[in-house]
């Protein structure tokens, strides 16, 4: 019996904050838009304004001394990773 004493006022201040910060959320606007979060992913993300934006499909330019280093140059030359 004793600690029911001691437990119902500790439940009853845990609630009472939990409300609070519900009403503090729902007063800040964290609840306006539930729907945009959701879909947002599904959208490619923007370029930032001050860079300029990457050909991906533009063909890969290999050194003229890649041809004339033989068949060493040119699986050389195949492996080479574009830098992104």
């Amino acid at each position: 019996m004793e600690t029911i004493f001691v437990l119902l006022p500790f439940a009853l201040i845990i609630a009472a904050i939990a409300v609070g910060f519900f009403i503090w959320a729902a007063r800040t606007g964290q609840f306006d838009d539930l729907d945009t979060p959701a879909v947002r992913i599904l959208f490619d993300d923007e370029e930032p304004a001050g860079q300029p934006g990457r050909n991906i499909s533009a063909p890969v330019r290999r050194s003229l001394a890649s041809g004339r280093e033989g068949r060493a140059g040119r699986a050389k030359a195949k492996t080479r990773r574009v830098p992104r």
